[in-house]
């Protein structure tokens, strides 16, 4: 597809340039040969197959678009700290980041709503009907423009997973565990389970496992963190009930954004290459890896590492202490309000039936 997208804006570029008409009208695509669109962006990963796949994406643009925009790749921390992303971005000192969505709750409160929360939305398709069938993207587009930053779009990668040095059977053995968690609704919900959250970039959490400085820990998926070394510092590993893998981040989204001066400099036919792309990019990371997830699986085993599962009645405990706060946190802001009342519909109408009225009976949504 990645080819065939190249091929598609060569020939479409070389229609244009044939003209002179046409030529006239996008004086940009003259000068295209002439000067490189060069972007630096910084991702989220520290390591393993996701930053592997990044830089190899980030190193196919150039030549997908006949050498107008090239994508510098840096992974977590090589230009600044994973919680400073959002400040280079916005001050010129990166041209775009490649973060966990959810890390930016405490600058835009909405923003909780914008990858996934305890019991919400469940499948990686669910997501992409928020964002791209019910306004979602526009709605994130216009919270980060009040920022100085474009979002472009979510990126999938899978759901996150627990590792733990103790056993963890119910949500009972939760309570008073050091438990490194990305902060906003998820680190609330394990709070009110009694666990003793901190919030930490995936950088941080193998010297913090290694000392005791924590004894659980949530990251992302089996490949990544096994290439971060989660095996040699705990002993198990802590999953949903079959089919519901991660029911505390089950879609952990990324995505990219760029400093609103970068992306206000690309010509339109360039604005539109990125968004496609990142699109498709989604698609392509999630898949890849999905598949090498299936591979670390079987790494872990060979460690010793052991699988527990939470069970039914851990899930409905959790529920009733999820819903409460999803609406506590949709109440911060209107923003939140109007992104959680989007997805609340969804999620009780008969495609999803995850919610029902009873569920929420005493709480009120400010829109």
């Amino acid at each position: 597809m990645d080819k065939k997208t190249g091929v598609t804006r060569r020939r479409a570029l070389g229609r244009i340039a044939a003209g002179g008409a046409a030529a006239l009208a996008a004086p940009h695509i003259a000068n295209a040969q002439a000067k490189t669109i060069t972007w630096k962006i910084q991702t989220s990963w520290p390591g393993g197959i996701g930053l592997k796949i990044f830089k190899d994406w980030c190193h196919s643009i150039k030549e997908k678009t006949n050498g107008e925009l090239e994508f510098i790749p840096f992974g977590a921390k090589d230009v600044v700290g994973d919680f400073q992303l959002f400040d280079a971005v916005k001050n010129g000192v990166l041209n775009a980041m490649n973060p966990f969505t959810l890390y930016w709750a405490g600058r835009i409160p909405a923003s909780v709503f914008l990858s996934s929360y305890p019991l919400g939305l469940r499948q990686p398709g669910e997501w992409d009907v928020f964002y791209y069938g019910l306004g979602g993207l526009d709605i994130a587009r216009e919270l980060f423009a009040r920022e100085g930053m474009y979002y472009v779009g979510p990126i999938q990668h899978g759901p996150n997973i627990i590792h733990s040095k103790v056993p963890i059977r119910s949500v009972d053995d939760f309570r008073g565990r050091k438990m490194r968690l990305p902060g906003g609704m998820v680190a609330e919900v394990f709070q009110a389970l009694g666990a003793k959250t901190t919030l930490l970039p995936g950088s941080e959490i193998f010297p913090a496992l290694e000392k005791g400085t924590i004894d659980v820990a949530d990251y992302v998926g089996p490949a990544i963190n096994y290439a971060l070394g989660f095996s040699q510092v705990t002993k198990y590993i802590v999953l949903g009930p079959p089919g519901f893998m991660s029911v505390y981040q089950p879609v952990d989204l990324m995505d990219l954004t760029v400093g609103m001066d970068s992306w206000n400099a690309l010509p339109d036919d360039l604005k539109t290459f990125v968004e496609m792309e990142v699109h498709t990019y989604s698609d392509m990371h999630h898949a890849m890896i999905q598949k090498a997830d299936q591979e670390a699986w079987k790494k872990f085993e060979a460690d010793g590492s052991e699988v527990t599962r939470l069970g039914p009645d851990d899930i409905e405990i959790m529920t009733e202490v999820a819903v409460p706060i999803w609406f506590k946190w949709a109440n911060k802001d209107k923003d939140a309000a109007r992104i959680f009342k989007i997805q609340l519909d969804y999620m009780m109408s008969p495609s999803l039936g995850y919610v029902t009225p009873d569920m929420i009976e005493g709480q009120e949504l400010k829109l």
